[in-house]
């Protein structure tokens, strides 16, 4: 894999990523997922990933939790964040055009709530 951009950078162009629309992947070495998965195991749990973006984390630990509710105020990367959702995966996670201020559910809705890049 080639860096396509200015030496240092913390970010890589990849040819293999979970959709075309994605193009970039962050933290190829998977230091996030594995902190989340130690600090946080989602295993089981109803998760509110607010600041969602396309699903880049969402599609690492979707798997393990019971249920996914994915927030993102950017229409685009929504757009994009469904089209990349795997069928498997369907029942599981609902992308949600919203902000964080616009989410209505109930606090005992969830178990964990992410914040991964929304600050």
């Amino acid at each position: 894999m080639e860096d396509m951009l200015a030496p240092g950078s913390r970010q890589r162009r990849c040819s293999v990523c979970h959709a075309r629309s994605v193009g970039w992947r962050i933290d190829p070495e998977g230091v996030e997922t594995r902190a989340l998965k130690e600090l946080a195991p989602i295993t089981g749990l109803r998760v509110l990933e607010l600041g969602c973006g396309d699903g880049r984390l969402t599609f690492q630990y979707a798997g393990d939790a019971a249920s996914v509710l994915a927030v993102d105020p950017d229409e685009e990367r929504i757009q994009n964040a469904r089209a990349a959702l795997k069928p498997e995966l369907a029942s599981k996670v609902t992308f949600v055009l919203a902000g964080a201020a616009e989410v209505d559910a109930p606090r005992e809705s969830f178990d964990l709530a992410l914040f991964s890049s929304s600050l």
